[in-house]
C-alpha cells in the first residue's frame, strides 16, 4: 500500500532541497527521519516534516506501523517563485526571483 504527503510553496529552492531529497530514498522511514536530523540544512528540516506528516497518515488512515514502511519516492518539483525588485545604481531595479518548491513523499509497505 502506498501512501503520500505533499508540501507546496516550501519557500526554498528546489535544487536545494532536491540534494537532501535523494539521500533518503530507499530508505525506511524511521531510518530516514533519524538521518534527516542529523543534516544541518533548512532544506532537511522541511524534508523531515514531510515524511513525518507521510508516517502519521500511514498510521492514522491505514492503520499501518512506521516499522514497516519504506520512503519509495522522494520528488521535489518546482514552484512559483515570488518577483521581486532590488532598487541598484541610477534610479534602477533589478529583478529578484523567490523560488518555491513543492516536495511530494510516497511510502510503501516492505510486504
Amino acid at each position: 500500500m502506498e501512501v503520500k504527503a505533499l508540501t507546496k510553496f516550501a519557500r526554498m529552492s528546489d535544487k536545494k532541497v532536491r540534494e537532501v531529497a535523494r539521500k533518503i530514498q530507499g530508505l525506511n522511514a524511521a531510518e530516514a527521519l533519524e538521518i534527516l536530523g542529523l543534516v544541518p540544512r533548512k532544506s532537511a528540516a522541511l524534508i523531515a516534516k514531510t515524511l513525518a506528516s507521510a508516517i502519521a497518515n500511514a498510521e492514522n488512515n491505514n492503520g499501518v506501523s512506521a516499522a514497516s514502511l519504506k520512503v519509495k519516492s522522494a520528488i521535489v518539483n518546482q514552484g512559483i517563485a515570488f518577483k521581486r525588485y532590488r532598487p541598484v545604481a541610477r534610479g534602477s531595479a533589478h529583478p529578484i526571483r523567490k523560488r518555491t518548491s513543492h516536495i511530494t513523499i510516497v511510502l510503501s509497505d516492505e510486504k
